[in-house]
């Protein structure tokens, strides 16, 4: 029961074909999407898709919500007899993984005071990654974000409808999105991993597709950046859903936008009471029909839903050159990264670059280059020899910082020497930031006493205590 999503006996057509899971994922068995600016029945719903020689062919047409089952009465009333009302499983699904969301963020790499955006697309040419209504916003709004969203502060992962990653298939989509990619966009596995991301969301900014619905019944805060009035049905609660959510200004401030979005959020109603009627109940509901259409007796042990599995360990691979903002205050600094301009904190600006950047001519503007990976690899001799290589080679770079760990991370300054960092066990930041906060610290006048310091190293809205120690090498 825990493998059927809502939509599975939907026929929604994908591209002009009749594919049956094209709206596997639709709230409501797809049911709320008309043909554009018609009155006629939806899909899923019509006699087109549910009758056979004037009969039904289906055995149980599972619907959530008695909303749809008035809507069956009036488009398609002999199939009427076959409907059962027995909730949503992969609601259910959701809600009993709430208690792991924690878990689910620090799967995609979330870090503490990090804010997660998911962006979202459903399987339509009026959808976030189809046409938007006509205006391509996915292609102006990706680099935006990347441009305007701090790094340290923002996550950003996108959830596109199998049907997308079918219909392109998985090669053109990861190139269409290489740059965002390497900006720190993660591609969630459209069939396994997408209610896991979309639980470890803090805000969603999507379209009229079901992910968009599911996040705001979750009570999750959603932006719709492509509406698509034009295809629903006006009565519809996906209908409703959408004229009462906010819209994305794609000429205004994303980050403004989102951060008012998080600050004045207030749940709406619709969509937690129309994506099902029983909720946490789908599993007996469903076991129950199943059993009876076997004409068997139903077991005595509680009907149960498969569990969302914990996704593998995913963080960003952030390759693409950031712009580093510092302010230095005694042994304080606060920084701010992102691919272009940072906003919201003064000072002096310097380029931090991966090594494995796409781009080998940045290296040569790079004031820190990056590289993260074990201390004990023997490619790169060790963090000690990799940094002095990579001080040697580049003559303009002013330090090099090899990431070994969560919290650590070796750095050599040009004219001040070799480094350990660490922020301690439980410390919740990229080790890369406090590697450009030791930089602009000594280049400000700080000095490391023989038996080390520490400095204060403020991001995404928190202070990390950094102990710096000196490392001697002979």
């Amino acid at each position: 029961a825990g493998s059927r999503e809502p939509g599975a006996g939907s026929r929604e057509p994908g591209a002009g074909s009749r594919e049956p899971g094209a709206g596997s994922r639709e709230p409501g068995a797809g049911s709320r999407e008309p043909a554009f600016g018609s009155r006629e029945p939806a899909f899923g719903l019509s006699s087109e898709w549910l009758l056979e020689n004037g009969e039904p062919f289906v055995d149980g047409l599972v619907l959530s919500h008695p909303e749809q089952l008035e809507r069956l009465r009036r488009a398609c009333p002999e199939a009427e007899e076959a409907a059962v009302l027995a909730g949503d499983p992969c609601f259910d699904r959701m809600l009993a993984a709430r208690p792991y969301r924690e878990r689910f963020r620090r799967a995609l790499g979330v870090r503490r005071g990090q804010r997660l955006v998911v962006l979202n697309s459903t399987w339509n040419p009026e959808g976030l990654f189809g046409n938007g209504g006509g205006q391509d916003l996915l292609p102006s709004l990706l680099p935006r974000l990347a441009a305007e969203l701090p790094a340290d502060e923002y996550r950003l992962a996108a959830i596109l409808h199998p049907n997308i990653w079918q219909g392109h298939g998985p090669g053109q989509i990861r190139a269409w999105l290489d740059r965002a990619r390497r900006s720190g966009l993660t591609l969630i596995d459209p069939m396994h991993a997408w209610r896991q991301a979309l639980l470890a969301a803090d805000i969603v900014l999507g379209d009229f597709g079901a992910v968009s619905y599911y996040a705001a019944a979750l009570g999750i805060p959603v932006l719709l950046a492509a509406a698509g009035q034009e295809r629903l049905d006006p009565e519809a609660p996906l209908a409703a859903f959408v004229r009462e959510s906010r819209r994305i200004d794609p000429h205004g401030s994303l980050r403004a936008q989102l951060e008012r979005a998080l600050a004045e959020h207030r749940p709406l109603a619709g969509p937690a009471e129309f994506t099902s009627s029983a909720p946490g109940a789908s599993a007996g509901l469903l076991r129950r029909h199943f059993y009876a259409l076997m004409d068997l007796p139903e077991p005595e042990t509680p009907a149960l839903l498969e569990p969302l599995p914990l996704p593998s360990y995913d963080p960003p691979r952030r390759t693409t050159p950031l712009r580093v903002r510092t302010r230095v205050d005694g042994a304080d600094i606060v920084i701010e990264r992102s691919v272009q301009h940072p906003y919201g904190a003064e000072g002096d600006v310097h380029l931090a670059v991966q090594e494995e950047t796409l781009d080998p001519g940045s290296l040569e503007l790079a004031d820190v280059i990056m590289r993260e990976g074990r201390p004990d690899d023997p490619r790169f001799g060790s963090p000690e020899a990799w940094t002095a290589e990579v001080l040697r080679r580049h003559r303009h770079c002013a330090a090099a910082a090899y990431t070994t760990g969560p919290d650590t991370c070796t750095v050599r300054v040009r004219s001040h020497g070799l480094f350990v960092l660490s922020a301690g066990a439980g410390a919740d930041a990229d080790p890369a930031a406090y590697a450009s906060s030791l930089c602009v610290w000594l280049a400000a006048g700080g000095r490391v006493p023989p038996g080390g310091t520490t400095i204060r190293v403020h991001t995404a809205g928190s202070p990390h205590q950094v102990v710096v120690l000196p490392v001697t090498t002979r």
